[in-house]
């Protein structure tokens, strides 16, 4: 019997929470994946790549036309980007601050309109 369980090798298991594979997935790539397995996990689970994590590129398999188009994408995005980081980091300015005012439906009012639709 013991030499039986002498060529086995025990496999242990442990069981791992949703938000901890999240954290782990957060923090860099799974060293225990594959990169096919990794990419389920990030998509079943929800999980973004790191911030210090750089994007893939693929740009051999376009043509140089759609490199310099994509290009154009990215620097157009990348300046949309900037401007709305300025617009938001802007102070207000006191023409924005003093916004025009809702109008009030008041009897009165309805009362002079509707005569002077009369009168012309």
């Amino acid at each position: 019997m013991d030499s039986k369980r002498k060529g086995m090798v025990k496999a242990a298991s442990t069981v791992v929470t949703e938000g901890a594979a999240q954290a782990v997935l957060r923090r860099g790539p799974a060293r225990e994946l594959s990169a096919e397995e990794e990419r389920v996990m990030r998509m079943r689970l929800g999980a973004s790549l790191p911030r210090t994590g750089t994007l893939e590129w693929t740009s051999d398999e376009l043509s140089e036309d759609q490199q310099i188009e994509l290009m154009a994408a990215q620097i157009e995005a990348w300046m949309r980007w900037k401007a709305h980081l300025a617009a938001v980091r802007a102070p207000a300015s006191p023409a924005r601050a003093r916004a025009t005012p809702a109008p009030v439906a008041s009897r009165a009012k309805d009362k002079i309109v509707r005569a002077l639709r009369k009168k012309g």
